[in-house]
């Protein structure tokens, strides 16, 4: 008898179970040598779909293909359990051998976890979901499954030399030096090979369903090396065209040392060019050139906002004159956080393919959001966690570092300690003020003599083109005030960029200036527009901004992290230091002119209850200003100064001391100590053994899916939607809603992160009341009717812009 792991839709060719476990297992094999774990992810690899040896699943996925349009019962058949269920049979009675107790725990509940998440050890039940499935649940045919096992795809033998391989792996992975516990070792491990687990699964799946053998890989070290000549070409070109001027000389030697410094062996570096100072060319030369050296396998850009992606990512292409191979990712257009998919495995639907289409970072260079990397790690849904393998072996530059979400500090500096530790990866933090990520308890193990630049005060001294004025310790401004103020200040210059710090006071100070200063271009900026809109717009900008024409811009902070323009006068609404910097970065951004003003103010109109970070950072702030107000030499001497940043963010980080490792109000535990509390500190373990006189028997305790159900990377839960933007972001819904094919869905899918805005859930809910989303693709994906996006301000909430809904 033929046993069947899957049929392909287009002519119902068969795949053996054999064929998928023995094709799983190679990839994950693969995946698992970039950290030395080959056999542990193979172990993952050839047991994940043990339970489709069974006449159940036969029948199920026969009846399911032959009769479509009355599939099986949901819930009829569990094909996942069997594996875990094996190891824990064969390697884990009582806990008496412990390396290989612990490989039955991490690689079953990798197995068990494959069609939803991973599962707590321990839940605050006091309940074990691991051992519910892995020791209480009966598989009827489970014997018989083993046994089949053995006899087709590895004999018993075989497979128990395997696992000593596997534990052998595990001992030497547990036993390597550095700071984190056992506990947090096997969490990464065990996050590690389900993300192997996971894409090698689907990518198999996908290749069979395709017809394919096996992917078309380019070596990525002669594109890197292509890639490297093609910048180099283009840096010695701006070098001859240069105009000899202090700023491109400074940019020219940070740029050189960035290249030496990529000599150095993979670590965690700091890369502080101050605003303007060319990061992005500089930080692609080291990756570049570190990527050649070390044999890295991508490289990885992490921005706080999507806005930079646009910008870097279009100028990354120009120079490596590549379309093909750099990808951007926003968002994730599919939501897949609360979907168990097992029922619907083996023959294909929409949901399948959705599943199956490529979205696990594989491209040779990648520009993504602080959110996105950090959902990989923390955050619930097999989509996100996909992607973790593929950060190892890699170069990562975070972009603007100084934006990480307070809450995720302790949960960031881990993931980057585990990356250098064991994902052979190169990290450099990159900023023009960095946080002080070595302050805080769960310390960043940041390499010794870190620093890429020399001399960091001396640069900072001669890329000053601006000076900051201090209208914030004295007065207030509302909107009128601040309208007067802007008016007055375009009768002396020729443009200015007013960042503040709420969407409501941006949009109404934007409307004022509209009806007050009607011969100049206003223009308004906010997240309520997708990223090709936002990217229109500051075209225009730019545009108004070469020809010197009079211009205003009123933006959120989206526009300060490394959108490059240059105003010459900006407006800041008082903040943290570092966003003060980042807007007095698009002031003179290149010197053009003489010292030029920013302008610090303090906007009673803006409501910040509800940004706990942004008020505490403005009263720090405003606390070093009064400083610098009483005498002029405290803090280094000026507001932006190494020292007046130190200060700062000590300070930002000591006062949110209670808040640095994630902590979840409703379950009154850190997130932390759900992940990678080390046994003696668990509570539910202690609780566990205080109730039944007796310890759990489990070699880990934590809670993976409880603290992934709690994870936001900010405090409001949101939902990607894709926009009807212009007539590209028209097509990509329309063609959503027709096209079938995995190969389609991947090149849609990816082209649609240009056109998504994420909502909050009172916006989702006002929409849908007023008719203003529809959905595709059996209602994985959301999509925004014409009529409740505005040209002018994007989001409509209310659903009443003035658009043709012909499309629907």
């Amino acid at each position: 008898m033929t046993y069947i792991a899957h049929i392909r839709e287009i002519d119902h060719q068969q795949q053996t179970v054999k064929e998928h476990l023995l094709g799983v297992k190679e990839l994950a094999e693969l995946f698992g040598e970039k950290i030395g774990v080959k056999h542990i992810a193979g172990l993952a690899g050839m047991l994940h779909d043990l339970g489709k040896y069974t006449n159940e699943f036969r029948q199920y996925i026969l009846e399911a293909v032959h009769n479509p349009d009355s599939p099986p019962k949901r819930g009829s058949v569990d094909h996942s359990t069997a594996g875990g269920k094996l190891l824990y049979k064969l390697y884990h009675p009582g806990i008496g051998q412990p390396y290989k107790g612990l490989l039955a725990e991490i690689v079953g509940n990798a197995i068990i976890s494959h069609h939803s998440y991973l599962h707590d050890f321990l839940n605050q039940q006091l309940e074990s979901d691991y051992l519910h499935r892995v020791r209480d649940k009966v598989l009827v045919e489970f014997e018989r499954t083993e046994q089949l096992f053995f006899e087709h795809v590895m004999s018993e033998e075989e497979f128990h030399s395997y696992a000593d391989k596997a534990a052998a792996e595990l001992e030497a992975f547990i036993a390597k030096e550095c700071s984190a516990s056992t506990e947090e070792k096997a969490m990464f491990l065990t996050k590690f090979i389900f993300s192997a687990l996971i894409d090698a699964d689907r990518t198999n799946t996908r290749l069979f369903e395709e017809n394919k053998t096996e992917e078309s890989i380019r070596d990525h070290n002669e594109l890197f090396a292509a890639y490297y000549k093609s910048l180099m070409d283009k840096l010695n070109s701006f070098a001859n065209r240069a105009d000899g001027s202090p700023i491109h000389q400074l940019r020219s030697e940070m740029s050189e040392q960035c290249d030496r410094f990529a000599e150095r062996p993979s670590g965690i570096y700091t890369l502080s060019i101050p605003t303007g100072g060319g990061k992005t060319l500089a930080s692609l030369r080291y990756a570049l050139k570190h990527a050649m050296k070390y044999s890295k396998k991508h490289i990885i850009y992490v921005v706080p906002y999507t806005t930079i992606i646009e910008q870097n990512a279009a100028e990354v292409r120009k120079i490596l004159m590549d379309d093909v191979n750099i990808l951007e990712h926003h968002s994730n257009v599919v939501d897949d956080l609360d979907e168990d998919d097992e029922n619907f495995d083996g023959f294909m639907n929409v949901r399948q393919k959705l599943k199956l289409a490529k979205d696990n970072w594989d491209s040779p260079i990648i520009f993504t959001t602080m959110v996105q990397f950090l959902n990989v790690f923390y955050a619930k849904g097999s989509r996100n966690i996909r992607r973790l393998h593929n950060l190892c072996e890699s170069v990562i530059v975070f972009d603007e570092v100084q934006k990480v979400p307070v809450s995720c500090v302790s949960l960031f500096n881990q993931a980057l300690n585990f990356l250098q530790t064991y994902g052979r990866t190169g990290i450099v933090l990159c900023t023009a003020t960095q946080p002080a990520l070595d302050f805080v308890e769960s310390r960043l193990e940041i390499s010794p003599d870190a620093e890429m630049i020399d001399n960091l005060d001396h640069v900072i001294a001669s890329f000053k083109r601006v000076e900051v004025i201090d209208r914030a310790t004295s007065e207030e401004f509302d909107n009128e005030k601040l309208c007067e103020f802007i008016t007055g200040k375009m009768d002396e210059v020729q443009s200015v960029l007013v960042v503040l710090n709420t969407k409501t006071v941006v949009k109404k100070l934007y409307e004022q200036l509209k009806t007050t200063m009607s011969s100049v271009p206003i223009y308004h900026l906010s997240t309520s527009m997708c990223a090709a809109h936002r990217n229109d717009l500051l075209d225009e900008v730019r545009e108004h901004l070469k020809k010197g024409d009079k211009i205003v811009c009123v933006s959120t902070q989206l526009i300060e992290a490394g959108v490059d323009v240059s105003f010459e006068c900006v407006v800041r609404s008082l903040a943290g230091l570092d966003s003060i910097a980042q807007a007095a970065g698009r002031c003179n951004r290149h010197g053009e002119r003489e010292i030029r003003q920013v302008y610090v103010i303090d906007h009673a109109e803006e409501n910040l209850n509800r940004l706990k970070e942004i008020k505490i950072g403005k009263e720090i702030s405003k606390r070093i200003l009064i400083d610098l107000k009483r005498d002029r030499t405290y803090h280094g001497g000026h507001i932006l100064s190494v020292q007046a940043m130190d200060k700062y963010f000590k300070e930002f980080y000591t006062k949110f001391t209670s808040d640095l490792n994630y902590f979840i109000p409703k379950l009154r535990k850190d997130m932390t100590t759900l992940l990678s509390a080390k046994i003696a500190d668990n509570p539910y373990f202690q609780e566990y053994r205080s109730k039944y006189k007796e310890r759990p028997p489990l070699f880990l305790a934590n809670s993976y899916r409880t603290a992934a159900e709690h994870f936001r990377v900010i405090d409001d839960l949101t939902t990607s939607v894709i926009v009807p933007y212009g007539e590209e972001g028209k097509d990509i819904i329309a063609e959503l809603s027709g096209h079938s094919r995995i190969e389609d869905l991947t090149r849609l899918l990816r082209r649609a992160q240009q056109y998504t805005i994420n909502l909050f859930d009172h916006e989702l809910r006002i929409l849908s009341q007023n008719g203003g989303l529809a959905s595709c693709l059996d209602g994985k994906v959301l999509v925004l009717k014409e009529s409740a996006y505005s040209d002018e301000f994007g989001l409509d909430v209310e659903n009443d812009s003035q658009f043709d809904l012909s499309i629907y």
